[in-house]
């Protein structure tokens, strides 16, 4: 016998705030400025995780090597997630993400040149 959850207040407002954030968006310039927002914050993201490693002076190819993984795993995943009918918000915020943290490994990568 399966025993359902109680639905509270709390768990409708969050599976509800997708819907929401995408009705939010709906302006262009909101929707710019979310995606702006998430590309800043994956460059400072990825900014600060390689010269975190750096300072420490251990393991920062393999903490690169990580990240990129991940944004990889992002990408497959991202294929299931258009096919399963996913919000395209949702999809663009996580590739703005995902293009700020290649973006500040390659910047980190260019400094040491």
């Amino acid at each position: 016998m399966a025993i359902r959850l109680q639905s509270t207040r709390l768990q409708t407002n969050i599976g509800q705030a997708n819907g929401r954030l995408e009705q939010w968006a709906i302006n262009p310039w909101r929707r710019f400025s979310l995606l702006i927002i998430f590309l800043l914050t994956g460059f400072f993201g990825g900014t600060a995780i390689t010269s975190i490693a750096g300072v420490l002076g251990q393991m920062d190819p393999v903490a690169s090597l990580v990240i990129v993984g991940l944004c990889e795993l992002s990408v497959r995943l991202r294929r299931n997630w258009v096919k399963k009918g996913v919000l395209p918000l949702a999809i663009q915020l996580i590739d703005c993400f995902r293009l700020g943290i290649l973006y500040g490994l390659f910047m980190e990568a260019f400094k040491l040149i």
